[in-house]
């Protein structure tokens, strides 16, 4: 499984992906990250599922990079999806044929030297796509289901960067102490609006072990801080316990 995280503040943009691969019993580390920087614009692509159709479209992807120019991050999109077309196309009936789902999620963001603003994508394993915008600021794809609460609760497009980060990463801790096939390092991908230029960040467990620390304390606090008076007429009805003879 996957954990990989795309935010869109009017600020910029972050990207957040683990690298864990789970294939059986088998564990390794892979980047899920995947960079362009080129022609005065950059843009990122990460990817959810089965990681052969993923490194397959990825390298098609690359190739058409080296001949044709997309002004516009849609184009990239659009061409990226073609890809995955393609890949099932030629691998689908085989997959299938082995037991596997033929399945890619994907989520593209950047800037290209036409695009008025930073652009966020999620793209289907079908190849069509939409655009995150005002009103949904973010989106996850993989192990989804732990993380989105505190996004849904702290994050608008008003969001600065540095905030949006903090966010996105105890919503990844959040997954990771949930799920044991979503882990650290993580990859940190920074865009901030205008610049064409992707920063990119690697942080592995012990880099993060103080703040996933103080987060267990503070949501323990504030558990504690979280007025009860409200239960006492639940609790008030429960049976008394007799006391022995």
């Amino acid at each position: 499984m996957t954990y990989c995280l795309g935010i869109k503040v009017k600020e910029g943009l972050i990207a957040i992906a683990d690298t864990r691969i789970t294939s059986g019993t088998d564990t390794t580390i892979k980047k899920k990250i995947t960079l362009v920087q080129k022609d005065g614009g950059a843009l990122f692509i990460m990817t959810s599922g089965l990681r052969s159709v993923r490194d397959k479209a990825v390298v098609y992807f690359n190739e058409l990079v080296e001949t044709e120019t997309y002004d516009k991050l849609y184009q990239a999109v659009n061409a990226f999806g073609q890809q995955v077309r393609r890949v099932a196309e030629e691998d689908r009936a085989y997959l299938e044929k082995a037991g596997f789902k033929f399945d890619l999620n994907t989520i593209i963001g950047g800037q290209l030297k036409d695009d008025e603003e930073h652009k966020l994508f999620m793209l289907y394993p079908e190849g069509n796509w939409v655009e995150l915008g005002l009103g949904a600021p973010f989106v996850v794809i993989g192990n989804s289901g732990h993380g989105k609460a505190i996004l849904n609760r702290t994050l608008d497009e008003d969001s600065d960067m540095r905030l949006a980060l903090k966010a996105g990463f105890l919503s990844f801790d959040s997954t990771r102490v949930s799920s044991n096939n979503v882990d650290f390092p993580i990859d940190v991908i920074l865009y901030k609006k205008d610049t064409f230029k992707l920063v990119e960040q690697r942080y592995t467990q012990k880099d993060m072990a103080s703040i996933s620390a103080q987060w267990d304390d503070e949501l323990k606090t504030a558990l504690q801080n979280i007025p009860g008076d409200w239960m006492d007429k639940a609790f008030a009805k429960l049976p008394q316990v007799k006391d022995e003879v």
